[in-house]
């Protein structure tokens, strides 16, 4: 029997507010444990909740930019279960009445094409605490630090049908989160991070199967990979005749496989009821306008935006927009320059090749987008050819220097002298007669092979526009 694989997300973001959702303590990471916490996020008697303002403006640009509708007045509720990283022994969160429900995003993947995901609501709650396990003591330790911190969880319809569509879907939300600077989207610190849903039901069948939930995967790969192993196992485990387990498993990346953590609970289980602390929220119009006044260019309109106004492929549009720096850095780049194109092609071979090597992230680059605007220019002004630039931004990178600099210092200036190319191109021919004499027998490939022979020799400073030329008419 054939399944297909029903897949829903939960994903949480951490928003980039300084300080709490109900209190004033920081947020920020890596501080020592429980210095970040006072008497409302440590859940001590007779404390009362204040809402972040900055927090609610957050989650309303996240909802206008996944198209979800922002509703007037949305309900903070207790959400309640005992477990040691949670103090009060309740969570604040939304559920009967959350801030946005019905959104969608748009992503593409080389089996479905393009293809709407649904969103089915986005809430606001606060964070939990983290547990610290060490093996080498009988104890385990709590840091409440996170406890408090401001989240949206973003929870999608169950319109997902594989690992790759999933990993496509992660990809494009994180990126609008850290576009519209709303989230950090680090995973490794567990701000963003996704809880996986997954069923199968016999293909052709609407009805669903019995789904199990992979807990807290913080890495894209993780993901994909937690996803494909569960979705071979649920399949095994129907193609056997037995009964997939409603359960709550997590990722084994050591082993490659999901393992069984506990039972799946269901709402009731977490006796929902209204936080009697918290008034209703209300958004009215004015304020949700001052919001979207403050939202950026989105990923998908700066893509758009970018083929047209830059005449460049879709692919290269999406690679140069794939974050919101890298955008940036290129539009800087490309700026003074005629040759657009240019600019691209520098930013996405020579500028992301050397930060993959250095293994750093362009926020981080030795040499800014000013810099490269100013090396494209010498090559755009004739100054120097693109071997030669080359050459430059090696030097920049290693020195910090000035593009121009760095040209008078080590003498690279084009030589643009047709006498000189000339004298140049007629040695290269004399002193390679087997090669001239095959070229004009029709073995036109050695062209290149002739060319490389002026650029040694002029130290590869010649004018390949001027040599170009020269040469063809001197082979014939």
């Amino acid at each position: 029997m054939q399944f297909e694989p029903v897949i829903g997300l939960e994903v949480h973001a951490q928003l980039k507010t300084k300080t709490k959702i109900f209190c004033s303590c920081s947020t920020e990471f890596g501080k020592p444990p429980n210095a970040n916490t006072c008497p409302v996020c440590t859940g001590m008697p007779g404390v009362l909740p204040v809402l972040n303002r900055l927090a609610v403006s957050f989650a309303i640009k996240a909802c206008l930019a996944t198209h979800c509708r922002i509703n007037r007045e949305s309900r903070f509720d207790r959400k309640n279960y005992f477990y040691p990283d949670l103090p009060k022994g309740y969570q604040i969160s939304q559920y009967a009445a959350p801030i946005a429900e019905h959104g969608f995003l748009e992503i593409e993947t080389n089996m479905s094409g393009l293809k709407k995901i649904g969103i089915t609501r986005i809430h606001m709650e606060e964070d939990a605490g983290k547990l610290i396990h060490d093996p080498a003591r009988s104890k385990s330790m709590v840091d409440l630090n996170r406890t408090g911190v401001p989240l949206i969880e973003i929870v999608s319809d169950p319109d997902i049908r594989s690992a790759e569509e999933a990993g496509a879907y992660l990809r494009k939300l994180h990126n609008i989160l850290k576009y519209i600077d709303v989230c950090d989207g680090n995973m490794e610190e567990g701000s963003f991070r996704c809880d996986a849903n997954i069923s199968l039901r016999p293909l052709g069948k609407k009805e669903f199967g019995t789904r199990t939930e992979l807990k807290n995967l913080n890495s894209f790969k993780h993901i994909e990979k937690a996803i494909t192993y569960e979705i071979e196992r649920q399949a095994y485990v129907l193609s056997e005749g037995n009964s997939v387990i409603q359960e709550t498993r997590l990722w084994d990346p050591s082993k490659n496989k999901t393992v069984s953590m506990r039972g799946k609970e269901e709402a009731h289980d977490y006796r929902y009821f209204p936080d009697p602390d918290l008034v209703p929220l209300i958004l009215d119009e004015t304020w949700i306008k001052a919001v979207e006044k403050e939202m950026p260019e989105l990923p998908d309109a700066k893509l758009s935006r970018f083929v047209k106004q830059y005449a460049l492929s879709d692919t290269d549009a999406g690679v140069l927009t794939s974050t919101l720096a890298l955008a940036d850095f290129f539009e800087k780049a490309a700026g003074p320059l005629k040759d657009k194109k240019q600019a691209a092609n520098w930013v996405m071979t020579i500028l992301l090749g050397m930060l993959n090597t250095k293994g750093i992230p362009i926020t981080e680059s030795p040499v800014t987008a000013e810099a490269v605007s100013k090396l494209l220019l010498l090559i755009e002004n004739g100054k120097i050819n693109a071997n030669a630039a080359k050459t430059v931004f090696d030097l920049m990178v290693e020195t910090l220097k000035d593009p121009e600099r760095i040209v008078q210092e080590k003498g690279l200036e084009q030589v643009s002298d047709v006498s000189e190319l000339e004298s140049a191109v007629m040695t290269v021919i004399n002193e390679n007669p087997e090669e001239t004499a095959a070229y004009r027998t029709g073995k036109t490939k050695l062209f290149s092979f002739f060319m490389g022979q002026v650029m040694k020799k002029t130290k590869g400073k010649a004018d390949p526009k001027i040599v170009t030329p020269l040469l063809k008419t001197k082979l014939m």
